[in-house]
């Protein structure tokens, strides 16, 4: 009896390293794996401190801030012009970017704030 298992076929096209196709499956990418569908876009997470007056409005955006990753958005909803003058100007003297500012029906404002 030989010291090892005779090895499985190798199908035709795949290397003994990549892993085989099912019957049914979608084709490979050309690195041999699968790949899968796009995960759907999240909305970027909102911050109401429509609420609060300062300086406790720029509190909250920079906790909110220090709980996403580089490179993502945070919207952050205030009312009132010293709030969004406010927050703009100390986000953005902290490196982060402020994209837009969003008027909105019910009188508020909406900063699109991109973390950096």
């Amino acid at each position: 009896m030989p010291p090892f298992a005779p090895a499985a076929a190798v199908p035709p096209g795949a290397t003994a390293l990549s892993p085989a196709t099912p019957a049914g499956a979608p084709a490979d990418d050309a690195g041999g794996t699968h790949r899968l569908p796009p995960e759907p876009a999240m909305a970027p997470p909102e911050l109401d401190i429509t609420r609060e007056v300062c300086p406790m409005t720029f509190v909250r955006t920079r906790l909110a801030l220090d709980r996403i990753g580089i490179g993502d958005m945070l919207r952050v909803r205030l009312r009132g012009e010293e709030p969004v003058s406010n927050v703009s100007r100390s986000t953005a003297l902290l490196g982060h970017a402020v994209e837009a500012a969003d008027p909105q029906p019910d009188g508020s404002t909406v900063l699109r704030i991109r973390k950096r």
